[in-house]
């Protein structure tokens, strides 16, 4: 939605500065200045509250809306004031792993009604720099935990990670869901993913 409604021009541009006060939980890779590739690269938390306030409330409910992403609600944060929240991480925006998997068949047959630059970059941005079996794949991590109070708690942690992978003419989408029982490391969202690319590489084996 943010390459569509023109709030992010490429994989480069804008490149934003943090500031003191921002979600900061990510450590120094968020501490620095963030363009559109670093911020699907790092996960970075408050990249992702300025796209959606650049938005505006209305436009993102109406994005949403069209994606017809999980349970559509995106009532709880309101993205002009958000402070340390965002409503797609423990609140009211909620998907399971089969709406994940509707969803990402529309982003791969280019089913939503987008420009064709919100593919183009999408495509870029979320490739992964690993290709097991000759497959280009891309992805994006998660990581939360059970609940709607924006609290996270990292002994039952939920981990993502959910995408494509293609090879040639062969498409797969693909929603990899993981949760713990206790506090690990490195995060759920990490681990959802080496585990989804170690499997990947099992079953594309020729």
């Amino acid at each position: 939605m943010g390459f569509d409604a023109g709030v992010l021009k490429n994989e480069s541009e804008p490149a934003w500065d943090y500031k003191a006060g921002y979600p900061d939980w990510g450590g120094d890779n968020w501490k620095k200045k963030i363009d559109p590739t670093a911020w699907l690269k790092y996960s970075v938390f408050w990249y992702s509250q300025q796209v959606v306030g650049k938005l505006g409330q209305q436009t993102f409910e109406r994005y949403v809306r069209a994606f017809d992403y999980g349970n559509k609600d995106v009532s709880a944060v309101d993205v002009s004031a958000p402070g340390q929240k965002g409503v797609w991480v423990m609140s009211s925006l909620q998907v399971s792993p089969v709406q994940q998997i509707a969803f990402l068949r529309k982003v791969v047959n280019r089913q939503l009604p987008l420009k064709s630059i919100a593919y183009e970059m999408t495509d870029n941005i979320t490739r992964y720099d690993f290709s097991p079996e000759g497959w280009t794949i891309h992805g994006k991590t998660g990581t939360g935990s059970p609940g709607q109070d924006n609290k996270y708690d990292p002994n039952n942690a939920y981990g993502w990670y959910v995408g494509w992978a293609t090879k040639g003419t062969q498409k797969i989408v693909f929603a990899k869901l993981i949760q713990d029982e206790q506090a690990l490391s490195p995060n759920a969202g990490i681990r959802a993913r080496d585990q989804l690319i170690h499997q990947i590489s099992a079953v594309m084996k020729p």
